[in-house]
């Protein structure tokens, strides 16, 4: 008799589920008839979803890397997802490069000896800019130096001297006589210099020479 009772409360069980279950399906559709912009919000999550990750993979080719997914639910515009994917590229890259190197002023022999000191430590040559404000021609020439200067990043450094700011005695030791005069020194000594008078991307290109030799 218990047995039979046992089998009675789990029929009666299962009919309350099933029924249970009917009455949330009759539910569901009563509401999807009532509501029909249910279905279509569900389509377009559906959607956007597909568009996210497509744009996720075209970036990921196009930065020629895998980062991270840096959104989940959030409904990101093209542009707007593209900008984030770039932001992540810019961080996580490791072969970033500078596009340009500010030059540092040397003020004085001292500080023209520890530069010296510090390249070769390193084994590298240093570049520096014989220059004065009045001079047009070196004014010209300090952008595209610096330029240059982002190319040899790491292998070379480069520095300015404005002769008519700075002890004659560091004017002296370059023995300058024409600006602007650039100079490429190593393991103390000046090893050899272009004067740049001629036009300024022969002059980059010689100062490109002359790095090539001692890098």
């Amino acid at each position: 008799m218990a047995y039979e009772n046992l089998k009675i409360s789990h029929h009666i069980a299962s009919l309350s589920t099933n029924i249970h279950t009917e009455t949330k399906k009759k539910n569901l559709m009563a509401a999807l008839a009532s509501n029909p912009q249910m279905l279509t919000r569900q389509a377009h999550s559906n959607k956007n979803e597909q568009f996210r990750r497509r744009e996720s993979l075209n970036l990921e080719k196009k930065c020629g890397f895998c980062v991270r997914r840096v959104h989940s639910n959030e409904k990101l515009g093209k542009s707007h997802m593209e900008k984030e994917w770039r932001r992540k590229a810019f961080w996580s890259s490791n072969t970033y490069q500078p596009t340009t190197v500010e030059m540092e002023p040397i003020n004085n022999v001292e500080e023209l000896d520890a530069v010296l000191s510090h390249a070769r430590q390193l084994s590298q040559p240093i570049i520096i800019e014989w220059m004065a404000s009045w001079c047009r021609k070196c004014i010209y020439l300090k952008p595209k130096l610096e330029k240059l200067a982002a190319e040899y990043n790491n292998r070379a450094k480069f520095y300015y001297v404005d002769v008519n700011k700075v002890p004659q005695t560091l004017v002296k030791r370059g023995d300058i006589s024409k600006m602007p005069t650039i100079q490429l020194w190593k393991e103390d000594e000046m090893k050899e210099e272009v004067i740049g008078g001629h036009k300024g991307w022969l002059v980059i290109e010689e100062v490109r020479e002359l790095i090539n030799k001692y890098v």
